[in-house]
């Protein structure tokens, strides 16, 4: 039977000689303080998933920087394995469509299909209840483009405000709203995550959770439970399959989470694994 391919839909690119990446600088992620490429995560991928190998990646911005979400995007028009990039710009700005009609002009341009902003770094607590930040999501929403939520539990409130008030706009929920895991107690979490599934509009990526489990100690069956809520929850086609790579390396690395996804999806149908791993993200970033 011929590989039907699989889609990593959240991975981080970045080459520290020509744009540093401040946040590396933190203690915890020295062992990924150096350039990352294309060729490297074609190596670092070798295991299937479901007889899936990686064929196509959603790739997803770390600044807050228009300069490298442009490179990002001619990155994705020379490299095939890049169908799709989620990038940044300041919604908050007055300019915002301006912005994006540039970027949509210039090199790659055509493979903006998201934007994100780092809103679990934002303190303000009703940041995406912003006039200026809706005014920027509508923007972006007339353009074609759909917006990633990265939020902690904690911010899970506005993310549900958010997906009330603009039900028009396709989202995806990054690491799962980052699940608490080595903390042990889903509770509130789970109780959240629900009640933004509830907004049809919204998917889920399944990324992001090894790094947010004991990074040394973590096993499949730690990961397990929040797997099974982000399956009950939103079902299998609402659900895509992304590695968070290179940042998962510092908790096992892509193929052991590859081979941990593959087993939390052992009780799907070949139709509902295809699913998570290609046929929503393919139909949500069009890659």
């Amino acid at each position: 039977m011929s590989d039907p391919g699989l889609v990593d839909a959240h991975h981080h690119l970045w080459d520290l000689d020509r744009r540093p990446q401040p946040w590396l600088d933190e203690p915890a992620h020295q062992p990924i303080r150096r350039t990352f490429g294309t060729a490297d995560l074609a190596a670092a991928a070798t295991r299937p998933i479901a007889g899936r190998r990686l064929r196509t990646t959603v790739l997803v911005h770390c600044l807050a920087s228009v300069g490298e979400t442009r490179e990002l995007l001619a990155l994705a028009a020379e490299d095939p394995l890049v169908g799709a990039v989620v990038g940044w710009v300041d919604l908050t700005s007055p300019a915002v469509g301006d912005v994006l009609d540039e970027l949509s002009a210039g090199p790659g341009g055509a493979y903006l299909r998201g934007l994100r902003h780092l809103v679990q770094g934002e303190d303000d607590p009703g940041w995406l209840q912003r006039p200026d930040v809706e005014r920027g999501l509508r923007a972006a929403r007339q353009r074609g483009l759909g917006y990633d939520l990265l939020v902690r539990s904690h911010q899970f409130p506005q993310a549900i405000r958010l997906a009330e008030r603009l039900p028009e706009m396709p989202m995806v929920l990054d690491h799962a709203g980052k699940p608490p895991i080595a903390g042990g107690d889903l509770t509130d979490w789970e109780r959240q995550l629900r009640r933004l599934a509830e907004h049809e509009q919204v998917m889920c990526k399944v990324s992001g959770l090894i790094t947010e489990a004991d990074h040394a100690l973590w096993s499949p069956a730690d990961i397990r439970p929040v797997v099974e809520v982000l399956l009950s929850a939103f079902g299998p086609r609402r659900l895509m399959f992304g590695s968070d790579w290179p940042v998962c390396t510092l908790a096992g690395g892509w193929n052991r989470w590859a081979a941990t996804v593959d087993g939390l999806l052992s009780g799907c149908s070949p139709e509902e694994a295809g699913a998570v791993l290609s046929g929503t993200a393919r139909s949500f970033y069009g890659c």
